[in-house]
């Protein structure tokens, strides 16, 4: 994984927060810091959803989403979000900001043009709805993630494991079809990713002290937009596939 993600790493090197009862003005600029750090991340990661759902909504209204649904550019546009995925997360290093950005926006329309094939099973007024859900859902759980004093990084390791299984369970039932599974899958699915936004909001947060100042801090902030829309996104899909009503 990327240096980033290790927030033992080099504690020394970047700081620390000041102490209670330090230095009262370091405490001030370190929260205003902090504050534009988290909403930098919340900027980033509400511009790629909407870019998405942009992106989605015309690719419906163009005809473009049956193109790709019943072709073999369904596995093209499935997979490139995946693979930029990859090459963000292990290759942080050595891109500048520039290019993580632009990975970034392109990331979010190849999800868009992916996304696009749900308006073919789906209504409109039931993916509106699990849309704002969600929406809801994700900010009470960040806020709490943020605010909450209690160290969610037990938790965050079960929910990584969890997600390993969930996939693995999602791969036999491509060969089972069970009804049954899937709505299993998706609940799970929807409780796991519920815990990573708590989790993932708190570790964002907590990593800010190691990388303020650094020039690390810009790809930080791209990075952490990265995770917060891929829970978004994934605590979505899985909420749509049993509240959503199909066409």
């Amino acid at each position: 994984m990327a240096d980033w993600n290790d927030p033992s790493r080099n504690a020394q090197r970047f700081g620390s927060v000041p102490r209670a009862g330090g230095d009262v003005a370091g405490r001030v600029t370190f929260d205003e810091g902090l504050r534009k750090h988290m909403l930098s991340i919340y900027n980033y990661m509400t511009s790629g959803i909407l870019l998405t759902g942009i992106v989605a909504l015309l690719a419906f209204t163009s005809g473009m989403a049956e193109t790709i649904h019943f072709s073999a550019l369904r596995w093209v546009v499935g997979l490139s979000p995946l693979v930029i995925v990859f090459a963000m997360s292990f290759g942080a290093n050595r891109f500048s900001t520039g290019t993580l950005q632009l990975m970034f926006w392109g990331f979010s329309i190849l999800m868009g043009l992916s996304l696009s094939s749900v308006f073919l099973v789906y209504t409109g007024g039931s993916i509106a709805t699990t849309f704002f859900a969600t929406a809801a859902a994700f900010a009470g759980l960040s806020l709490f993630g943020y605010t909450t004093k209690k160290n969610l990084s037990g938790i965050g390791s079960f929910l990584i494991m969890g997600l390993v299984g969930l996939i693995v369970a999602m791969v036999i039932n491509l060969f089972l079809q069970s009804p049954a599974f899937h709505y299993a899958i998706s609940i799970i699915g929807v409780l796991i990713f519920a815990g990573l936004t708590a989790y993932d909001t708190q570790r964002l947060k907590d990593e800010y002290q190691y990388l303020r100042g650094t020039e690390f801090a810009g790809k930080a902030v791209v990075l952490g937009a990265l995770t917060l829309y891929l829970d978004f996104i994934n605590m979505f899909q899985f909420l749509l596939s049993f509240l959503g009503n199909r066409e």
